[in-house]
Parts: C-alpha cells; sequence; structure tokens
C-alpha cells in the first residue's frame, strides 16, 4: 500500500474531550495532558546534560514507546471493522493530533495474519528535532528519539509482535525532514544496536531499586508491619490504623465506630492478629442478624433443657474466644437483657449459660463495633448508660471512603488483582476515565460497595483489556456534559449531551418520516465527511457499497 490517503480523522477528534472545570484532557477513557513544547525541549536538555546522551536516549525512547503501546489500545476499538490500512492509520492520525510530528506515508505493506510489516514515513514539524535544533545545534546523528519510541511502541502493540522502528533521515542531523523505516525486529541485521534504548536502563533501574528499598524502610518504620488486609495511606486511615496499633499492645476494650462497609471487621482483625491474643481464636457476632430471642444463647451458650428445643446443651461465642478476641458487630442492636448481661461479662470476666446456675470464667479481649450514635441510643433509653461507658474506653472512629479518596487507586489496585485471580481473568488494569467515576462517586456502601462494584467490573471487561466506566456502574449518566471537542476547523466546542429520547423527539419534530429523517442523516453524514463516502459511510455504520445505494434513492426522491 503506497500513496494513501489517510481516512478523515472524525472519529479520533471526537474521542479528545476537554473538561476544563475539572482540570481533565481525554482520549477516550485516558487522561492527557497539555504541555508546552518548551518543556518538554527543557526536559529533554537536562536529561541529556545530566545522564549523558545514551541514557537520555534510553529514558525517552521508553516515554514515547509507552504512549504508542497505549494508542494502540484506542486503535484497536475506534476502527475494528475498517481495513488494515485504515485501522492502522490511527497511530499516525494520533501523533499528529497530539502535535508531535506531521506523518506522511511513503509505504506501508502490513500483513496480520503472517505478522509481517514493511513501513517508510517522512516526519514533517518535528518537535524534537527543533527542540534539539535550538537547544544543541545540528546533530551527527538522528535524535527523535521519543518519536521513534512512540512508532515502534505503537506498531509493536497493533502487530502483536516487536517492531523496530529506526530513523534513516533526521532534520536536525541536516536533512530536509526526518524519515522512518518500520520493520520486525527479525528483518534488522542491526538490531542488537537498537534494542538496548528499548530495554529498562540498568543504571536508571538500580536508582529505582534503590528508591524503592529506601520507601519500604520509611514505610516499615511508620506503618510497623501494615497488616495486609487493611490498605491505606490517608490521613483518616493512619489515624484510625495507628489507634489500633496502640490498642494492640494493651487488653483494652476497644470500640470501633464508623458507617456501615468501612471495615470495621478487617480493624478488629488486625488488632487481634497484632496482639498477644493472635495464636488465640477470633470469632465474629453479627448482633444484628440474630434474632433478639436467640442473641442471649448464642452469646453466652445454654443449657439442655433450657427452653423447648435445647436438646443439648452448647457453648456461647464467649467460651468459644476463650483467650482470644470476640468481634460484635452492631452491638447498638442488642437487647436491654441481654446488654445487662454483657456488661457483667466485661466487669467480672465470667459467663452463665442459659438456664444454668454454674458461673464460667472467660479471658475474652471484647472488640465492639457500631454504625449508630449509642449516645443518642442511651438518651433515649435503648442503650444502657453503664454499658456505654464500659465500651467507650478505646474509641476508634473508621472513615469514610468518600473521606478517603486519596486511598481509592491503592484498594482499587489490590481489589482488581485479587477478584482477577478469582475469576481468572487478566486484565490491564483501570482506565483513568474510570477512576475519575470511583472518585467522583459517593460512596453510601463504603469498602462493601466499592468491592462488588470492582468485581463487576472486572467480571464485565474484555479479556487482557481496560476495566471502562461503563462496566462499573449500570445505568451510568454520561459525563461529558461541560466538556468540549475538537471541531474540524481545530476550534474547542461543546460537546452533545442530548440523551437518545430527546434526539428522538428532535429528529420527529424537524423530519417527519421514517424516510426523510434517514435523509437528514445521510444527507449530513455526507456533508460532515466533505464528500468523502467512505468516511460517510464509517459515521453511519454502514459499509460504501450500502450508502451509495441509500443515497441514489434519496436523491431520486
Amino acid at each position: 500500500m503506497a500513496g494513501l490517503q489517510y481516512p478523515e480523522n472524525n472519529d479520533l477528534r471526537s474521542l479528545v474531550r476537554f473538561a476544563s472545570e475539572d482540570g481533565l484532557i481525554l482520549l477516550g477513557q485516558n487522561r492527557m495532558v497539555l504541555m508546552h513544547a518548551t518543556a518538554l525541549s527543557e526536559l529533554r536538555k537536562e536529561l541529556i546534560t545530566s545522564v549523558g546522551k545514551e541514557q537520555a536516549r534510553r529514558i525517552l525512547t521508553r516515554m514515547g514507546y509507552a504512549a504508542g503501546a497505549s494508542d494502540a489500545e484506542v486503535a484497536r476499538k475506534i476502527r475494528p471493522d475498517s481495513s488494515v490500512f485504515d485501522a492502522f492509520s490511527v497511530g499516525p492520525q494520533l501523533h499528529m493530533l497530539e502535535g508531535s510530528v506531521k506523518v506522511e506515508t511513503v509505504r506501508v505493506d502490513v500483513d496480520m495474519e503472517k505478522g509481517h510489516l514493511d513501513g517508510e514515513f517522512v516526519w514533517h514539524n518535528s518537535w524534537e528535532a527543533e527542540a534539539h535544533l535550538h537547544e544543541f545545534g545540528h546533530a551527527d546523528e538522528s535524535i527523535c528519539w521519543m518519536l521513534v519510541g512512540y512508532a515502534s511502541g505503537y506498531t509493536t502493540a497493533f502487530m502483536g509482535k516487536f517492531v523496530l522502528v529506526k530513523e534513516v533521515e533526521c532534520a536536525a542531523h541536516g536533512d530536509n525532514q526526518c524519515r522512518i523505516i518500520a520493520r520486525p525486529v527479525e528483518d534488522w541485521p542491526d538490531a542488537e544496536e537498537y534494542l538496548p534504548y528499548f530495554q529498562e536502563d540498568s543504571i536508571v533501574g538500580r536508582l529505582l531499586e534503590l528508591r524503592e528499598e529506601i520507601d519500604q524502610m520509611r514505610s516499615s518504620f511508620v506503618q510497623r508491619h501494615r497488616a495486609q488486609n487493611l490498605i491505606g495511606e490517608s490521613t483518616g486511615f493512619r489515624n484510625a490504623y495507628d489507634l489500633i496499633q496502640k490498642a494492640a499492645a494493651t487488653h483494652v476494650t476497644v470500640l470501633l465506630l464508623g458507617e456501615t462497609g468501612v471495615g470495621k471487621e478487617r480493624f478488629a482483625r488486625t488488632l487481634h492478629e497484632s496482639g498477644s491474643r493472635r495464636d488465640g481464636p477470633f470469632v465474629a457476632v453479627n448482633c444484628a442478624a440474630l434474632p433478639h430471642d436467640l442473641i442471649e444463647s448464642e452469646l453466652f451458650g445454654v443449657e439442655k433443657g433450657a427452653f423447648t428445643g435445647a436438646t443439648t446443651s452448647r457453648s456461647g461465642k464467649f467460651e468459644r474466644a476463650d483467650n482470644g478476641t470476640l468481634f460484635l458487630d452492631e452491638v447498638g442492636e442488642l437487647p436491654l437483657p441481654a446488654q445487662a448481661k454483657l456488661l457483667r461479662v466485661l466487669q467480672e470476666g465470667e459467663v452463665e449459660r442459659l438456664g444454668d446456675e454454674k458461673v464460667r470464667k472467660v479471658n475474652v479481649r471484647l472488640v465492639a463495633a457500631t454504625n449508630v450514635d449509642l449516645q443518642k441510643a442511651v438518651r433515649e433509653g435503648r442503650f444502657r448508660s453503664d454499658l456505654f461507658y464500659r465500651l467507650n474506653v478505646y474509641p476508634v472512629t473508621i472513615p469514610p471512603l468518600r473521606e478517603r479518596i486519596s486511598d481509592l487507586p491503592l484498594l482499587v489496585d489490590a481489589m482488581i488483582k485479587r477478584f482477577c485471580a478469582v475469576h481468572e481473568k487478566k486484565l490491564l488494569g483501570i482506565t483513568d476515565k474510570a477512576m475519575r467515576s470511583l472518585k467522583q462517586h459517593p460512596w453510601p456502601g463504603n469498602i462493601r460497595e466499592l468491592e462488588n462494584t470492582i468485581e463487576r467490573g472486572v467480571i464485565l471487561a474484555t479479556q487482557h483489556d481496560w476495566i471502562e466506566s461503563q462496566h462499573l456502574f449500570f445505568g451510568q449518566a454520561g459525563d461529558d456534559a461541560g466538556q468540549e471537542c475538537i471541531s474540524r476547523d481545530g476550534e474547542l466546542e461543546k460537546t452533545s449531551t442530548t440523551n437518545p429520547t430527546q434526539l428522538a423527539e428532535r429528529l420527529l419534530e424537524s423530519a417527519g418520516s421514517l424516510d426523510e429523517v434517514e435523509a437528514t442523516l445521510i444527507r449530513h453524514a455526507v456533508e460532515q465527511a466533505d464528500g468523502n463516502l467512505s468516511a460517510a459511510a464509517r459515521a453511519l455504520g454502514i459499509t460504501r457499497p450500502q450508502l451509495s445505494y441509500r443515497l441514489k434513492k434519496v436523491n431520486n426522491a
């Protein structure tokens, strides 16, 4: 394929969204940043002067490679039913749309089945060549390292095999323009000379490893071996965690406060596992899930014949938690008689089974939790004041998820790994747009709701692909309101926020019959494509022959 023109880029321009009020630019689902070329030029200069040309080339090549590979993800979705050339053109067109360089195709031969690619492209207006000329003058070699990395990253991800791109001419070297050749790595006899620039840098890698070791050491001092089932670095989370760690060294009764779903049981387990009772049992009881007439027998045990149906003697939760920890969740739901017996256990360390006069000593660390206002319950007579003061010795408030949004990336990453293992999925992660949706959600169900949402996203996402915002929230309204996109003239224009029902009503009001609606859409698509029927057909989701037939019918009507 030589001398082919790129297809219309309306589909690509529509992916770019400027959400200025939120400080965001999105390309599809991923966040972009609009930067001054002078800033990139300064970064490039600092790298060359500080770490040397070879190291700078490797870093910039890998930066470009990562960007190109990300854009290849867009190519697979935006033109899935197009010709190979039109689908491949997404890379060069995005490279131009992003302001990096003007790409002219000299020739390109792509065979996806055989994994063959042989392409030659000319670059005009390379920002990297201009930056190098400005900072260092003419070079003795080709220097568009980041652009070459992008081209190689894109073609590699597009083809599914490593494609090495070489810059054979460069404007910074004194040539009239930059020129690149793209071929699979095995087709280059001197590939070994170029491969190190695409691999992790040994010096930088060692520096990063050293930095990670230092961070881990600092973390160990601050966090004191943070429990695996507790994830967070926000201020509110760290305060709650530090209180738990301090209580772990004692036998004090702890009262965990917080909304439903914030993870009170996980904090209770961490308290148990961090203290001297870690080898003893951990017994959890949800007081709200037990019928009131069975709570006493469940907590304190029952003797045979104590009531109808008590055919055997049975120990209660306190006895089972002896020398360990008993976690009473929703303690505010306990009936008053059970509260009185609970107070006795806390004061005397002994229990009496229902229907028995024998007193049994127990050594139990009690952790209670509630999402209700116990002081209000005391005033209303629903909770004993003496029990409240006994439980409220060491209160720990766990913040809701909406107050620890900075912990979302850590939580989401851990949950994705866990649910991918459970459901045998391999995913690339979560898109920037999806993460933004998570951060904007109020999370009334807190961590429990987040877990359900992420699990749903893992299940709905396509294998080896990204979790997108529509996978997380069913029936989610569009979030393009107030955003802008790039028009054909390069101007910013507001995106449409009309829903399908409103659109249908407007079409019926303005056009009338179905034939008139179809004719209006066809004429508009052809006009928007400047008469290019192939582009118009893509916009309408039909083939070019189908469009030609319908257009002929419209014109003859």
